[in-house]
């Protein structure tokens, strides 16, 4: 099939049936005219780039150069990207065409995809409930066939969350793999780049060439490729009281699955500071939130942060305004700090018995779009309990589609240390291919 064709195909799709998602904030009209001129390269003897004939939805918190990057904020909602992000330049690089720019929670404050300006995101699978956040049009683009792959930005799970309830994968990649040059980040100590795709083989793809270090982000980091066999692996098993029956039940089933096929030897392991993570993230996030933030200023960005944004941002901006008082000096964010060190050491530890982490992915089904309104924000918060502790410590983890209850996809969490991804990626492949779960 010509580019072209598939442009006009996945055109057509999203205009038919987006309106009752809202995966997109925007989509590229101009998308067929960008394959046309791919196929006359091909046609004309050139090479094709390793990610030719894939369309990628962005999340509009990654700058994209011409292309609406709102951060689903009503405070951007002019604001159009004057550059392309390190990502976007390294994917149009290699032929792969930027379909349009995604929905997400307004700077992708949130867990849910219910804090959009312009909407929630319904989950495709199960409409009615919500698609993960805060990547969630990214996470819905995906798995509602609008795209091959898309790009979503994980603070604390924002990528791995969405990707498990709409039975997709989601990479969180080692911090500093991914460069964040172009990202309009909500915390720069925790935020990485990360890639949705329909299978492990996709999002592998987009990964390695989006990976790399990159002296715009001086976060960016240079990890050696770890070439390590896949054979008798030893495999640490984290059970957390907080995690709903079915899905600990549905994890369980999968795990005996994979002891059967592929012999690798599980152990119980106990991280002693890991119910820390929910008070040690929340410090780190309000503070160096609010920090990035006050350039939006209604003078060089946009409108003024502040007046033109929903609640769950303006609690988050008032939470960091707090913490980074002159007389709180050292009393939050400095020891959230020590503790997120602590937390990283206690991983680094674990990786030295272990080959890779296996838990689920979120610790309950999604909810009913709206019912977030009804409930307190340490339970929203909550969604993330399974998930922020890799961002703390820097690891990689990747959410893998493990089956389905009553009908609602459900993830798996595989963690590696720090630079394994490639490593998790094989194990990863291992985990998708063995049978899916349906309780």
């Amino acid at each position: 099939m010509k580019l072209e064709e598939k442009a006009r195909k996945y055109l057509d799709k999203i205009k038919r049936e987006d309106k009752k998602i809202n995966a997109f904030l925007y989509v590229n009209e101009n998308v067929t005219m960008e394959a046309k001129e791919l196929d006359c390269k091909i046609d004309a003897g050139k090479k094709q780039g390793k990610l030719y004939g894939y369309f990628i939805a962005v999340k509009s918190n990654i700058n994209v150069k011409g292309m609406p990057i709102s951060c689903a904020s009503k405070s951007l909602e002019n604001y159009i990207g004057t550059y392309d992000a390190a990502v976007i330049e390294k994917i149009k690089k290699e032929d792969g065409l930027i379909i349009g720019i995604a929905n997400c929670d307004e700077y992708a404050c949130g867990s849910s995809g219910e804090y959009s300006a312009f909407g929630p995101t319904q989950n495709p699978i199960a409409l009615g409930k919500i698609a993960g956040g805060s990547s969630s049009g990214s996470a819905a683009s995906v798995a509602a066939g609008f795209c091959d792959a898309a790009l979503g930005s994980d603070t604390g799970g924002s990528v791995r969350n969405p990707a498990s309830h709409c039975g997709i994968v989601g990479i969180k990649p080692s911090y500093g793999m991914v460069s964040r040059y172009g990202l309009i980040d909500l915390s720069m100590s925790l935020d990485q780049i990360g890639v949705l795709a329909k299978n492990i083989k996709d999002a592998r793809l987009v990964f390695e060439v989006i990976k790399g270090k990159d002296e715009r982000d001086t976060m960016s980091l240079e990890f050696s490729d770890n070439k390590k066999e896949i054979s008798k692996l030893k495999i640490g098993v984290i059970r957390l009281k907080e995690v709903d029956l079915k899905i600990q039940k549905l994890l369980d089933k999968k795990i005996e699955l994979l002891k059967e096929k592929y012999k690798w030897n599980f152990v119980d392991v106990k991280l002693e500071h890991i119910d820390l993570a929910l008070q040690t993230y929340y410090p780190l996030v309000y503070s160096e939130f609010f920090s990035t933030t006050r350039r939006i200023d209604g003078r060089r960005y946009g409108l003024k942060i502040d007046e033109h944004v929903g609640e769950e941002v303006l609690r988050r901006l008032y939470g960091g305004s707090e913490i980074t008082k002159a007389e709180l000096e050292g009393a939050y964010y400095e020891k959230a700090l020590e503790v997120k060190k602590v937390i990283a050491e206690e991983f680094e530890e674990c990786f030295k018995d272990i080959d890779f982490l296996i838990l689920p992915t979120v610790p309950s089904l999604p909810w009913d779009i709206g019912k977030a309104n009804e409930m307190k924000a340490e339970e929203v918060y909550a969604a993330d309990a399974l998930t922020i502790p890799m961002n703390l410590a820097g690891n990689c983890a990747v959410s893998v589609p493990a089956g389905t209850i009553e009908g609602i996809p459900v993830g798996i969490q595989v963690c590696c240390n720090k630079g394994e991804d490639s490593k998790m990626m094989k194990i990863a492949e291992m985990v998708e291919n063995t049978e899916m779960i349906k309780l």
